[in-house]
């Protein structure tokens, strides 16, 4: 089978069709990692690393500013909606499927641009990374900040997740903790020598129904937090009084507060219960005070707007580096299964960087 290619000079509509259509579920972004280091190999302007399958590509002008920008080449599992194909949505040409939005639209946008900005008006570092749509522990821009943090260093950083061409400041932290209730087993013929886990389970359903989520004012953004059950599980048999009740919540926090606060105020609201973290990421601050952050915005010529998901963002905000997320694409259609990005986003998108990040 013939490896993939890429063609730099496409537009980076045609290259969202090409990234799109080479299969980069996490777990197999092996062969389009390896088509995109072969074409920025070929870049003249470029020094490109390959770390695992992220690979790296940097200017070095001598600018007195770094800019990083960065996207995640995995998707989630396809579902019937690949090839890529033209669809219109609204009279509006769109491309539909898998990696459109999620985001591969992003990364056509800065494979094109990386490729032809040889002068750029600060030094760049483009990070194209695997494994984002997957556990922390396997995510490629971690592994990267823990095995090569020089390449991660700069003065500011886009990410560019889809964002409808906004930008989009920081990002909310996420949290999911187990609630955990605890029974007394017994045959359900005679249910009153045992007792019911999952009927205790009621009384942390209730606080979730009853709970009333924040909007945080963060540096001038709004950010809306939400506090869900997202998994419920217990019971062993269907004639038996189940002796453990396993309720899943996942609680979105405003990068106001901290992991630790945010873990103190669930600990608080289930007060009593058996409560355990099982994972956790900081939010980020927007930072859209530091210097390049605001040239970007005036650049661009749009609102700043909340990041309500969370995103890597914050790895780059735990590093010290102000990050925005900037990218085409509806983010409410990421994962979804009529995924498809508009053709003018992307278009938009690249005209908004080359002409910020080139010299006037």
């Amino acid at each position: 089978m013939t490896a993939p290619t890429l063609d730099l000079t496409a537009t980076s509509a045609a290259l969202t069709r090409a990234l799109c259509d080479i299969d980069s579920v996490s777990d197999r972004e092996g062969p389009l990692a390896d088509a995109i280091e072969a074409a920025v190999q070929a870049v003249p302007h470029l020094t490109v690393t390959r770390v695992g399958d992220t690979v790296v590509a940097r200017t070095d002008l001598g600018r007195d500013r770094r800019v990083v920008i960065a996207g995640h080449i995995d998707t989630v599992p396809i579902n019937d909606n690949l090839p890529t194909r033209d669809i219109e949505v609204d009279g509006e040409p769109h491309i539909w499927g898998r990696g459109t939005v999620d985001m591969k639209a992003g990364v056509a946008v800065q494979l094109k641009l990386a490729a032809e900005l040889a002068e750029p008006v600060v030094d760049l570092t483009w990070i194209w990374y695997d494994h984002e749509e997957v556990g922390e522990d396997q995510n490629g821009l971690r592994l990267l900040a823990e095995t090569h943090p020089e390449l991660l260093q700069g003065d500011f950083a886009i990410l560019g997740e889809p964002s409808n061409g906004h930008i989009e400041g920081g990002c909310n932290g996420t949290l999911r903790a187990e609630i955990r209730t605890r029974g007394v087993r017994a045959h359900s013929a005679r249910a009153w020598v045992g007792h019911n886990a999952i009927h205790d389970a009621a009384e942390v359903l209730q606080v979730l129904q009853s709970y009333r989520p924040r909007q945080i004012e963060v540096e001038g953004l709004v950010y809306r937090e939400g506090l869900n059950a997202v998994m419920i599980s217990g019971g062993v048999a269907t004639n038996v009084i189940p002796d453990e009740c396993v309720v899943q919540v996942n609680y979105r926090f405003a990068p106001s507060r901290s992991l630790e606060e945010a873990t103190a105020h669930v600990v608080e609201l289930f007060e009593g219960f058996d409560v355990r973290v099982i994972d956790a990421a900081p939010g980020a601050r927007p930072g859209l005070d530091a210097p390049l952050a605001k040239e970007f915005i005036e650049a661009v010529g749009v609102t700043p707007q909340p990041k309500y998901g969370w995103t890597d963002v914050a790895r780059f905000w735990g590093l010290g580096i102000p990050a925005v997320n900037f990218g085409p694409g509806d983010p409410s259609k990421a994962h979804a299964d009529d995924e498809s990005v508009p053709v003018a986003q992307i278009v938009a998108t690249e005209e908004s960087l080359r002409t910020w990040l080139s010299p006037a």
